[in-house]
Formats: structure tokens, C-alpha cells, sequence
């Protein structure tokens, strides 16, 4: 399981067919390639991408160096965060890694931390800097780290679409349920209409939890945990489940629709986890005997029917670390986090579920130099992109995320 440069990229040896090892090799450097891995930039296209002052470079030998030394130089001032899915010249650098709400709630319970350096993406920092206080400010090495399913679901369209319910006589009997996965825009919200914030491992006792609030739920911003937890986790049916689309007028859907179902999805995915297919599943079972697959909740409800296992990213990990030395698994979550897990357990087959390599090219924007620029501006006095939440906005998301610590068996 070693990794090697070769002329082209990077090369990472996976296990694949039935033990016998393949070799992915990491785009060469070309701007497209770039781009799609966060390297570069497309100013005519995005919003945030240009850092005042000097970016070093990615060829700099001295990144480490550089890293180290600001870090150590503002000591406990600062705390670092890395999110599973951030690379590994970053991770290093993490204080602590986890999932976004475990991140969030480790940069609170650190309050002597005057600066928070998330590296994850916009969502995150949002969270970290409503559940820290007044007095610690977070800082997102790159404004353009979003996501794009936190982005399918805009304020306004959320609450055109609740002005349809409240036409229908049924936002009174609906609850709102945001993933993590979604602004503080959502999250204040959904906390503003008696909802609650779920994680993809709390989700069944969020949606319990609504059900004995009210007849419907609104599930924002993923379709697909929503449906998964509900179908396979709860034993609602697939005809229980609408789908909303903010882009057609009344959702696309009928009033009868909408007074028939008892969850109401938001047409919103994760880029990352929907590209993996049946296909994938029967594809990598033919290829490997024996494998076992192991998908997230965010993937496709055929797949999350066709695998093994299912669970969050933390699960994922969990499971992995438990597995006998031999076994194969085949992993449909990011890539950063399954070549990780590759690495680190060299004594069992970890692949990734799909043969077509993908990031998540949002996420993979927190690269090195980025972190090194951050972390020297503090080190100089200057606070960089920094991620605020209005108060009104941070404390009806507070009441929300509140709301799921609350619950049974958080």
C-alpha cells in the first residue's frame, strides 16, 4: 500500500481486483486539473478565491516549515479543525478531525482559543461560529470551500416554499428538518418554525422526534438521507416521500401530493456521494469476492439498498478500524477519507466503491498554502476571511441545533 510520484501526478496504490493491487494516478497539472482539485481558480466564474497578500506558492519546499512555525508561534491562540474529507498536507495540521457538528462542538469547548482555522468549508465554519463565543473569531483559509448541497437550498426558495404549505393549511402540521449540511440561513429557519438540525447519524431520532410534533416533515437540504432514514430506518414508504423542487412552481408537486405525503424531500444531493450508482455496487461485487460495501446515508437510495453497511462518516471509520486484517471493503464516501483509510490499514482490502476517482472539489479548495497564509496573517495581526452569523440568524440556529442535543439518546 505504498504511494509513489511518477511523471503525471501522484500515484496511490488500492486493492482491487481480489487482492491484487491497482494504481490510481492523481490528474497531472493541468489548469482544468487544477481547478477541479481546488488548486487554481476561475475569477470569471467564482466568488472568493483571491487571498489579500501573498498566497505562496504550491511548489514552495518551505509549506511545512512555514505551517509549523506559525502555528507554534501563536500557540494556544489557535486551534485548528479537520474535516475527514480535507487532504492529507492539511490534516496534518488539525488539532482535532472529525465530522462538521463534532468539529464545531470541539472549537466551543476550547473557549482560551482566540481564533478557530476551520478547514472544512463555508457550512462548517458557519456552525463553529455560532456554537463559539463572542470573543473567538473563525477563520476559512478559502472563501470559495462551499458546498454545493447546502447551496441547493436557498433561504428565499425555502421559504416560498413554506409559504405554498401555509397556502395548503399544512405548514401547521409540518416540522422542518435541516441536515447539518446546510447554511445557518436553514438552520435559523428551521429553528424560528419549531424544527429541529440532524446529523446523518442522528437522523432517525430527529425525524421520531418530529413525527410526535406533527403529521409531515420538511427535510432540508439531501433528498437522499431523507429518504434513506425514513424508507429503511423508520418504514415510511417511497409513496410517503415527495419530492420538492424549488425551481418549479408549488414544488412541482399537486396540493394533493403535498397533503398525502408525510415527508416532504428537498431536490438537494451531495455532488460527492451521488455520483455512486448500482452499477458501482454490482460492478465492484463482481470484481472482488467477498468484498463487503460500506456506504454513507447521503448516497443513492438504490445503492444504500444494495450495500452492506450503512453509516456516517464517523461509522465508516469506526467500522473500518474494527474489521479483521484480510477483508475487503469497498467504501462509497469521499476519496481523501477512503485513500486515508487505505493507508492506515495496509492489512485489509480498502477501495473506493467507483472506478472514476472523485473529491469533493469544494473541500479540497483548504490546501496548504492556503492554511500557511491563514495561519502567518494571524501570526501577523491580521484576521482573514473571517465567518460570521448575524445574532438573530445564530440564535434561532442555536435553538435548532439545541433542539438535537436534546433529543433521546444525544
Amino acid at each position: 500500500m505504498a504511494a509513489h510520484t511518477g511523471a503525471g501526478g501522484t500515484a496511490v496504490a488500492l486493492w482491487d481486483h481480489g487482492g491484487v493491487t491497482s494504481t490510481w494516478v492523481e490528474p497531472s497539472n493541468t489548469a482544468t486539473a487544477l481547478l477541479l482539485l481546488g488548486r487554481g481558480s476561475d475569477p470569471a466564474t467564482e466568488r472568493g478565491v483571491e487571498c489579500p497578500g501573498d498566497l505562496p506558492a504550491p511548489s514552495d519546499p518551505d509549506l511545512v516549515a512555514r505551517a509549523t512555525a506559525a502555528k507554534a508561534a501563536l500557540g494556544d491562540r489557535v486551534f485548528v479543525l479537520g474535516h475527514h474529507y480535507q487532504r492529507d498536507e492539511v490534516i496534518q495540521f488539525a488539532d482535532v478531525t472529525g465530522d462538521s457538528f463534532k468539529l464545531a462542538r470541539e472549537a466551543a469547548a476550547r473557549p482560551q482559543a482566540e481564533f478557530i482555522v476551520f478547514c472544512g468549508v463555508h457550512f462548517m465554519a458557519e456552525s463553529a461560529d455560532i456554537l463559539t463565543s463572542d470573543a473567538q473569531q473563525v477563520v476559512l483559509p478559502d472563501l470559495a470551500a462551499g458546498c454545493s448541497m447546502a447551496d441547493m437550498a436557498a433561504l428565499p426558495q425555502v421559504e416560498n416554499a413554506w409559504d405554498v404549505l401555509t397556502e395548503l393549511g399544512l405548514a401547521e402540521h409540518t416540522v422542518p428538518v435541516t441536515y447539518m449540511n446546510s447554511s445557518a440561513d436553514i438552520k435559523g429557519f428551521v429553528g424560528r418554525n419549531g424544527g429541529v438540525v440532524c446529523t446523518s447519524s442522528n437522523a432517525k431520532r430527529a425525524l421520531e422526534w418530529a413525527y410526535q410534533q406533527g403529521e409531515k416533515v420538511l427535510f432540508l437540504p439531501d433528498q437522499h438521507l431523507g429518504r434513506n432514514t425514513a424508507v429503511l430506518e423508520m418504514g415510511l414508504s417511497l409513496d410517503d416521500c415527495v419530492l420538492y423542487d424549488p425551481h418549479k412552481p408549488g414544488g412541482g408537486l399537486t396540493a394533493e401530493q403535498l397533503r398525502e405525503a408525510k415527508m416532504i424531500l428537498w431536490r438537494g444531493h451531495c455532488s460527492v456521494h451521488g455520483r455512486f450508482t448500482l452499477d458501482s455496487v454490482n460492478d465492484v461485487r463482481q470484481r472482488v469476492p467477498g468484498v463487503t460495501v460500506l456506504v454513507h446515508p447521503e448516497c443513492r437510495h438504490e445503492v444504500v439498498r444494495a450495500a452492506d453497511l450503512v453509516g456516517s462518516t464517523e461509522y465508516i471509520i469506526r467500522t473500518i478500524e474494527a474489521a479483521p486484517a484480510g477483508s475487503a471493503w469497498a467504501v462509497g464516501t469521499e476519496l481523501n477519507l477512503v485513500r486515508r483509510l487505505a493507508l492506515a490499514h495496509p492489512d485489509k482490502k480498502i477501495m473506493f466503491l467507483d472506478r472514476a476517482v472523485c473529491y469533493c472539489s469544494t473541500m479540497n479548495r483548504i490546501d496548504l498554502p492556503h492554511l500557511v497564509w491563514a495561519l502567518e496573517e494571524l501570526v501577523a495581526g491580521r484576521v482573514v476571511n473571517r465567518i460570521t452569523v448575524d445574532a438573530d440568524t445564530a440564535h434561532h440556529a442555536r435553538v435548532a441545533l439545541d433542539q438535537m442535543l436534546a433529543l433521546p439518546g444525544a
